[in-house]
């Protein structure tokens, strides 16, 4: 099996040595995504629900890039900075999730790439 290089620039451009996702077989594993405007490269944070909604937005690019949706993500992992934001950060992104939500975890961290306030990735199936 061979792996496939996704990228699109509806998405950020990596900001490391990373891809934005790799499709393995039927399985696209999407990399932790920030609130990047993929234009302008300048960071979407005036506020938790505003930076939330820019990484799904940015997740749903590369999803969408591959052929999949969020229809097809079985996983997200979820990296906070402050757990007090759980709710809000819960309420945006539950938004993306109408029907049979996938697994999930999140986890309070003390710092993130460009010290955003959140980064999610994904794992889709088909």
């Amino acid at each position: 099996m061979s792996n496939k290089i996704i990228f699109t620039k509806e998405a950020p451009a990596p900001i490391g040595p990373y891809s934005q996702a790799v499709l393995a077989g039927n399985t696209l594993y999407v990399s932790g995504n920030i609130a990047l405007d993929p234009e302008t490269g300048e960071l979407i944070n005036e506020n938790i629900t505003e930076e939330t909604h820019a990484v799904m937005k940015n997740m749903e690019a590369i999803l969408r890039a591959a052929e999949f949706s969020f229809s097809d993500v079985v996983k997200c992992s979820i990296f906070i900075k402050n757990m007090d934001e759980f709710g809000t950060i819960n309420e945006a992104y539950g938004q993306y999730f109408k029907s049979n939500p996938p697994a999930r975890e999140t986890v309070e961290v003390s710092k993130l790439p460009k010290n955003v306030n959140v980064e999610i990735s994904c794992i889709a199936v088909k």
